[in-house]
C-alpha cells in the first residue's frame, strides 16, 4: 500500500490521518438498526471497515446498501446501535463535530452529482475552492494534475452535458479525491456502463486507492468488479450482514444468495465454458452451420423457415459533425430474441429509434413488417407504432393508477370497449402471474414486479415487435436473472418478436437467439451466441471477455494493431 503519512487532507490540514491498525477500523458498526415508516431496513448490522483496504458491500436491490453507506458518513443516524466514525459515535456528536468528521470522508455518487453549470475543471476544484481559503491559483494546478492522471486533459473546459457516462464517472472520482480524503464511499460506480468501461473504472478505482492511500467502501451489484477490487466482502441480507471476509471466505460460506450472486461471474470467461454452453445450447442445436471469421458473421444468417421482421441496410446517421451510424446492416428475425449489444455511445439507442421511425437515416434503408419506413408519412408511422411494444428501463408506470389500471391504460387509450379491456387485462394479469397484486399501487410493489407490470402493459395491445431498453441496468444479479427469465417467458407465451437493447453481456448470452454487436456505429458481428464466442476479431473478444485474461489478451492485440481498424 502507498505510504500516505505525508498526504494531508486539504479540508483539514492539521488533522492527523487515522492509523492503519487492524484493531482500530476507520468505521465500525455495532447492532445498527434503521427504520423508515416503522419498517426496519437494517436490523442489527455489525461490520468493521479496516483502514487502507477496499470493502465491498453486496446485496439485493432494496436490501439497505445505500442506507448503510449514508450511515457510514453521518448523512443518516441509526435508530439503535452505534456507528463509530474515526472512533466517535455519530449519534452522540454535535452537528459541528459531525461536519468535521465528514470532511475526512467523500462520496462518489451513482448519478455523478456534477454541477451542470461548471466545467470539468471547475467541478473537480469545487470542494477546495468552496470549503477552504485556498485561492484559484492554488486549486487549479491540483485539479489539472488529477484530471491528467485520469486521462481527462482534453475535457477540462467541457460541461457535464457534453460528457459520456464513463467520463462523468472519472470526473466524479476526481472531485471525490481532490481534497485527499481518508475514506471514499462509492455508490454503484459501474452501474450503466458497458463491460470495457466497467473494467476501466475498476482499474481507475484501484489505482486511485493505491496512489492516495484511501480506504474504500463500494456498494456493488457487479461480482466481477468485486473479485477485482475487494479486500473484504460483506453480504447484506435480511437487514444484517450474513457473510463477511475475503471473497474466498464469503464464497465458502455456502449461502444461497452468495451462490446466485456469483453464478457465471467473470462476465464471460472461456474457463466457464460449461455454463456458457448450457445457456446457449438450445440455440446452437437449431443453428445453421456458421463459419467462425468475423466477416462471415456481420449479417445474421437466417435458418430455414425463418422470416425477417425488421431489416436495416447500409444505414448512416449524422448529428452535426458526428457520424453515429456508419453503414449498419442488421436483420431482426421474426419470432426470435435479438439482442443489440454495444458500449456506451456505440449507437444502440439510435438504431432503436430508427426501427420505430423516430429517426430517419441519412442514407440506407429500413424495412419493418415488410414496409419501407422511409416511404411512410408521419401519420402512417404513427399508426405503424401500434404494432410495437416498449419496455422501458425504469418501468415508467403511472403512479396514480393501480397495477390493473396501468395494464388496462393503453387499451382504454385506443378506445376499446370496457368488456374487452377487462377480459384482456385479466388474461394478462393471469399469464404474467400478477393477479395477486392487481389492486396495489406501483409504490407498493417490488422492482421486479414493476418490471413485470411494465411488460404486461407493453404486451396487452398485442404488439408484433417488443423492444426492451436496457432491462437489466442497475439490477442486482438476482433481479437480473429474473428479468432474463421474464423476457424468455414472454417470448414463449406470446406470438412476438423481441429486440433487447443492452450492454449486459451475460444477460445477452442467457436470452438471445441472435446477438448483434455494435461498436462505434458499425456491426462487428451478428450471430448465434455460440458462434460469437469463436469470432477472432479482437474488438469482439475484448467486449465479450472484458475483465478476464482472454479480454486482456484481446486488449493487447488491439494496442499492437492500433490503426488497422477504422474509427
Amino acid at each position: 500500500m502507498a505510504d500516505t503519512r505525508d498526504r494531508v487532507n486539504l479540508l483539514l490540514p492539521d488533522q492527523p490521518r487515522w492509523p492503519v491498525d487492524p484493531e482500530r477500523p476507520v468505521i465500525r458498526l455495532r447492532g445498527v438498526v434503521k427504520r423508515f415508516g416503522g419498517k426496519a431496513v437494517l436490523d442489527g448490522v455489525d461490520l468493521d471497515v479496516p483502514t487502507g483496504l477496499t470493502t465491498v458491500i453486496a446485496g439485493e436491490s432494496g436490501s439497505g446498501k445505500s442506507v448503510l453507506l449514508k450511515l457510514m458518513n453521518g448523512l443518516l443516524l441509526p435508530d439503535e446501535g452505534e456507528v463509530l466514525l474515526f472512533g466517535e459515535d455519530t449519534r452522540t456528536l454535535s452537528a459541528e463535530r459531525l461536519l468535521v468528521l465528514r470532511k475526512r470522508v467523500t462520496m462518489m455518487f451513482q448519478s455523478y452529482a456534477l454541477l451542470d453549470s461548471l466545467t470539468v475543471l471547475e467541478n473537480v476544484a469545487f470542494p477546495l475552492y468552496e470549503n477552504t481559503s485556498m485561492r484559484w491559483r492554488d486549486v487549479e494546478p491540483l485539479a489539472r494534475d488529477l484530471l491528467s492522471t485520469l486521462g481527462l486533459d482534453h475535457a477540462r473546459t467541457k460541461l457535464p452535458s457534453e460528457l459520456s457516462g464513463g467520463m462523468k464517472k472519472r470526473v466524479s472520482l476526481a472531485r471525490a479525491v481532490v481534497s485527499n480524503p481518508e475514506v471514499v464511499l462509492f455508490d454503484e460506480p459501474t452501474t450503466g456502463l458497458d463491460p470495457i468501461m466497467i473494467e476501466f473504472v475498476d482499474d481507475m478505482i484501484r489505482k486511485t486507492r493505491e496512489s492516495y492511500g484511501i480506504t474504500s467502501v463500494i456498494i456493488s451489484h457487479d461480482m466481477t468488479s468485486t473479485m477485482a477490487l475487494a479486500d473484504r466482502l460483506a453480504m447484506l441480507e435480511g437487514g444484517r450482514i450474513s457473510a463477511v471476509g475475503t471473497v474466498a471466505e464469503v464464497l465458502a460460506s455456502g449461502r444461497e444468495l452468495v451462490r446466485v450472486f456469483f453464478s457465471g461471474v467473470g462476465r464471460l470467461d472461456k474457463g466457464d465454458e460449461a455454463e456458457v454452453e448450457a445457456e446457449v445450447a438450445p440455440a446452437v442445436a437449431t443453428a445453421p452451420a456458421s463459419p467462425a471469421p468475423a466477416e462471415a458473421l456481420r449479417v445474421w444468417q437466417l435458418a430455414p423457415g425463418e422470416e425477417v421482421l425488421a431489416e436495416l441496410r447500409g444505414v448512416h446517421k449524422h448529428f452535426g459533425p458526428h457520424h453515429i451510424l456508419k453503414g449498419v446492416d442488421l436483420i431482426v428475425p421474426k419470432d426470435r430474441i435479438t439482442v443489440l449489444i454495444g458500449g456506451s455511445g456505440s449507437g444502440k439507442s439510435v438504431i432503436m429509434k430508427h426501427i420505430i421511425g423516430l429517426f430517419r437515416p441519412d442514407a440506407g434503408s429500413i424495412h419493418v413488417f415488410g414496409l419501407d419506413l422511409g416511404a411512410l408519412s408521419e401519420g402512417e408511422l404513427l399508426k405503424l407504432r401500434e404494432r410495437y411494444g416498449m419496455v422501458f428501463q425504469g418501468a415508467a408506470l403511472l403512479d396514480g393508477l393501480s397495477v390493473r389500471e396501468n395494464i388496462a391504460f393503453p387499451l382504454k387509450e385506443r378506445g376499446l370497449k370496457a368488456a374487452e379491456v377487462r377480459a384482456r387485462t385479466d388474461e394478462m394479469l393471469e399469464k404474467l402471474r400478477l393477479t395477486p397484486i392487481a389492486s396495489r399501487m406501483p409504490s407498493d410493489i417490488s422492482n421486479g414486479q414493476r418490471k413485470r407490470v411494465g411488460l404486461a402493459r407493453a404486451i396487452v395491445p398485442r404488439p408484433e415487435l417488443i423492444i426492451y431498453d436496457e432491462p437489466t441496468t442497475g439490477q442486482d444479479p438476482v433481479l437480473a436473472r429474473y428479468l432474463d427469465d421474464m423476457i424468455v417467458e414472454a417470448q414463449e407465451l406470446f406470438d412476438i418478436t423481441s429486440l433487447v437493447v443492452s450492454h449486459d453481456m451475460p444477460s445477452a448470452f442467457r436470452v438471445a437467439d441472435q446477438i448483434a454487436m455494435l461498436d462505434q456505429g458499425q456491426i462487428l458481428a451478428a450471430g448465434r451466441p455460440a458462434a460469437l464466442l469463436e469470432v477472432d476479431d479482437p474488438r469482439v473478444r475484448r467486449f465479450i471477455f472484458a475483465g478476464t485474461e482472454e479480454g486482456e489478451r484481446a486488449a493487447r492485440e488491439l494496442e499492437a494493431r492500433a490503426g488497422d481498424f477504422g474509427s
